[in-house]
C-alpha cells in the first residue's frame, strides 16, 4: 500500500501458480484433510488446565449460590496475581476492553494519548470510546513494539499520556518509553494483552508503568473464559478502579464515584485459577511447538519465525511468521490463501494497522504517512495455530504446506551454462 513516506508494497503473486489443490471434497468447500492435521486448525483454541478442578471449582461456586460481586474466588483471583506478577494489587475486569476503560479514566486521561497503531484495534476503542484520540505512532521494525523516537515527534500540549503494547509478549522498550515520558511528565499504562507471565530484564510484566493492563480472553496463555485485569503498585489507583467497575459503590448502599459494571463473575475466576495452575503445563506446550516451527520453517527463503529472548522468560503463545514477498515469490496474502484452502486456518495480526479501521481511517486519513513500519509489518506478519491441541505431526504438516507453497511459486533457477 501506497504512502508518501514509503514506496509501494502491492500484493505480489506467484512466479508461477501454485499447484492446483486436491479436489474440494471437504467441509464447506475446502480441500480434504492433509496428513498429520485434524481440520480445521485454528489460531487461539483455548488451553485449558485440570478439568476436574475446574468443575469442583464451579460446583463450590453453585453450593455457595455467590456467582458475581466480588465473590472468594475473584478475591482469590486477585491475590493470585498480584503474587504472580509481583505487584500489590490485580483490579480483575468482566474484560480486557473494560479494565483498559477504567484504567484511563482512573488515570483522569484526556486530549490526545499517543499509541501504536499495530496493536488490537481495542487499545484504540478503549481510549475513543471515552472521546479521548488516539494518535498513532509507528513501531521499530525489528521488535514490532512502539518505537520512543516516533512518540518524540508526537507529543503535543493536547498528549495526556502514552500506552505502549508489549506485542507476541515481547515488551516494549520500556525504558525508551519512560524516558520520553518522563521528559514531557506523562504517565505511561501498558496493553499487556499478550504479555502475561513474561519478563523485561527478569522482571515480570506487570508492574510497569502507572498500571498494566492483561486479558484473560478464551485466546490468550492464561484465559477465565472472558475477562482481565489491571496490575499496579499504585493503592490509591488500585482502589479508584475497584469502585469504578461496581457502579461507585462503597459498601451496600453508598455511591461514591462515578462507575460502571466492570466485574468479573465467579464462574470466569473459576476458569483463570485453574489457567493458573497450569502455566508451567501450558508454557512447555507452547515453546516445544514454537521450536518445531522454528526447525520446520528454516531454511525457507524469505519465512522467518519471530525469536525470543532466551534470557527472558515468555509465554511462547504466538508463533508469527513474517513472510518477506521481496525474497521470496509469493506474499503473506497468497500464502494465507493457500493455508486457508487446506483449513490451516492462520491469521494476519494486526492487519490492515488500526489506522487503517473505522472510524480512525476516516477521523485521521493521513497517519499512514508517519507509520511507515507499521503498514509494512502489516503486510507481512502470519501468525500460525498452536496450543495444547497443536501436535507436533499437525506442525510438520503445516511447514510442509509453506514449504510447498514457497517452493512452487518460486522461480525456476537460471539454466547453467
Amino acid at each position: 500500500m501506497a504512502t508518501s513516506a514509503a514506496p509501494s508494497l502491492p500484493h505480489l503473486v506467484p512466479t508461477r501458480p501454485l499447484r492446483p489443490l486436491p479436489p474440494t471434497d471437504g467441509p464447506d468447500g475446502m480441500a480434504p484433510r492433509v496428513d498429520g492435521l485434524a481440520a480445521p486448525l485454528l489460531v487461539g483454541r483455548p488451553n485449558l488446565g485440570d478439568r476436574d478442578r475446574l468443575m469442583a471449582r464451579i460446583a463450590e461456586m453453585l453450593d455457595r449460590r455467590w456467582f458475581s460481586n466480588n465473590g472468594p474466588l475473584v478475591q482469590e483471583f486477585e491475590r493470585a496475581l498480584a503474587a504472580h506478577v509481583g505487584v500489590r494489587h490485580c483490579v480483575t475486569a468482566c474484560n480486557a476492553t473494560i479494565a483498559m476503560e477504567i484504567a484511563v479514566r482512573a488515570l483522569g486521561l484526556r486530549g490526545e494519548v499517543i499509541i501504536p497503531a499495530f496493536t488490537f484495534v481495542a487499545t484504540a476503542h478503549a481510549l475513543r470510546w471515552q472521546e479521548i484520540v488516539p494518535v498513532f505512532a509507528d513501531i521499530d521494525p525489528r521488535t514490532h513494539n512502539l518505537d520512543p523516537d516516533a512518540i518524540t515527534r508526537l507529543v503535543t500540549p493536547r498528549t495526556s499520556a502514552i500506552v505502549g503494547t508489549h506485542v507476541w509478549g515481547r515488551p516494549c522498550d520500556i525504558e525508551g518509553i519512560e524516558a520520553v515520558a518522563r521528559r514531557h511528565g506523562l504517565p505511561v499504562l501498558y496493553d499487556a494483552a499478550h504479555a502475561f507471565g513474561c519478563t523485561h530484564r527478569g522482571r515480570m510484566v506487570g508492574g510497569f508503568g502507572r498500571c498494566e493492563v492483561f486479558s484473560f480472553h478464551a485466546t490468550k496463555f492464561l484465559n477465565s473464559f472472558e475477562g482481565g485485569a489491571v496490575a499496579t503498585d499504585d493503592d490509591a489507583l488500585a482502589e479508584q478502579m475497584r469502585l469504578m467497575r461496581n457502579f461507585g459503590f462503597q459498601g451496600f448502599d453508598h455511591v461514591t464515584h462515578l462507575g460502571t459494571n466492570g466485574k468479573m463473575t465467579e464462574v470466569c475466576a473459576a476458569m483463570g485459577l485453574t489457567s493458573l495452575e497450569a502455566l508451567e503445563e501450558i508454557v512447555a506446550v507452547n515453546r516445544r511447538n514454537y521450536l518445531a516451527y522454528r526447525e520446520g520453517l528454516a531454511g525457507i527463503t524469505g519465512v522467518e519465525v519471530i525469536r525470543y529472548d532466551p534470557v527472558e522468560r515468555n509465554n511462547y503463545q504466538y508463533v508469527v511468521v513474517e513472510v518477506d514477498p521481496d525474497a521470496c515469490a509469493v506474499d503473506r496474502d497468497a500464502l494465507v490463501a493457500h493455508l486457508h484452502a487446506h483449513q490451516v486456518m492462520a491469521r494476519k495480526y494486526f492487519w490492515p494497522g488500526v489506522h487503517r479501521m473505522q472510524p480512525y481511517r476516516a477521523e485521521q486519513p493521513n497517519a499512514r504517512m508517519l507509520l511507515p513500519h507499521t503498514e509494512r509489518v502489516a503486510e507481512r506478519v502470519l501468525v500460525l495455530p498452536t496450543g495444547q491441541q497443536t501436535s507436533p505431526a499437525a506442525i510438520a504438516a503445516v511447514c510442509a504446506l509453506i514449504r510447498e507453497a514457497i517452493v512452487v511459486g518460486a522461480p525456476a533457477a537460471p539454466a547453467s551454462h
